[in-house]
């Protein structure tokens, strides 16, 4: 297996929703033993510690908004963290709500645009995360980071997308919550998309496959952007968002392990991780197991976990 230099970044970002939570995340990881998980596999690990945000005072398109200021100081905090941390190995996002992916996937594609190759993103979610700033009915900025990096429109004030991904370049797995202006959006965009439907029917392996074939192709760099809401509730409980009906544990499993055999991946988020909603550490536990298979840990060298 290649060594890897491994690159944590904590995102402590809480501004994408109104439920708090998620700025605990970076810490839980570490607690659940990323680290040391990371290093059993052979691999070089820096902790770069947590981000931090500047201050800001800027006014919101639409009054519903919220923590719009802060989310865009995050965005471009965590941009230029990301961009810098592509140049010293493969930097993994220890987050925070989704919102921060607005920042890390712009860092990753501004290097790969230095680089000459194109930037890919494998998105895990329930959610398309879609809508932009005047389509949310909710106002809450963690449902709007995929608009903001492909480049739709009503994001003024946030950093401009010299490089938006194009939407070809965009693989959704895992969906089972979209709202109505999201779902016509992406209808009319060649994002690729896979509902759990698709994924009962024809198995998870198939669209990662095809996907992971057009990333090889074309030389690219892969963003994998892994919401805590991609798996089931059942087993992983520490999210706000709960949608039954997700990934089983041997699926994500599944994806990661195909992830690390591709050798495809340049860069990871672990993102929508509240630990004040979890259950004796075991979302947290999971998340950080589903990294190591992504970064090379086999079937017979996974731990037992008693308490799950």
């Amino acid at each position: 297996m290649t060594q890897q230099t491994c690159i944590l970044i904590g995102a402590p970002v809480d501004s994408g929703k109104q439920r708090r939570g998620c700025l605990m995340g970076p810490d839980a990881y570490r607690t659940a033993g990323l680290v040391e998980s990371l290093e059993e596999l052979g691999h070089r690990v820096i902790d770069q510690g947590d981000v931090t945000r500047a201050e800001k005072s800027l006014t919101a398109p639409d009054a519903k908004i919220h923590y719009w200021s802060e989310t865009i100081a995050w965005t471009e905090a965590l941009a230029d963290a990301a961009e810098a941390a592509m140049q010293k190995g493969l930097p993994i996002f220890l987050g925070g709500d989704h919102s921060l992916a607005a920042g890390t996937v712009t860092g990753v594609a501004r290097y790969a645009n230095a680089q000459n190759r194109p930037q890919f993103v494998l998105w895990l979610d329930a959610h398309s995360d879609y809508h932009t700033p005047t389509s949310t009915d909710s106002g809450n900025l963690h449902g709007t980071p995929l608009a903001y990096f492909t480049g739709r429109e009503g994001f003024e004030g946030f950093p401009k997308v010299k490089q938006p991904i194009p939407q070809e370049n965009v693989c959704i797995i895992g969906l089972r919550s979209v709202d109505t202006a999201e779902r016509e959006a992406l209808m009319a965009s060649q994002i690729h998309r896979h509902d759990m439907r698709e994924i009962d029917e024809s198995g998870i392996a198939k669209p990662l496959a095809a996907f992971l074939k057009r990333v090889a192709e074309a030389n690219g760099l892969l963003h994998v952007s892994l919401d805590v809401d991609f798996l089931d509730p059942s087993v992983a409980p520490a999210v706000g968002t709960t949608v039954p009906g997700g990934a089983t544990v041997r699926e994500a499993h599944l994806v990661m392990e195909m992830l690390h055999d591709s050798g495809l991946m340049t860069s990871l988020d672990l993102v929508e991780l509240n630990p004040f909603l979890d259950e004796r550490g075991r979302t947290a536990t999971l998340m950080v197991d589903l990294a190591a298979s992504s970064l090379g840990r086999k079937i017979f060298d996974r731990p037992t976990r008693s308490h799950l």
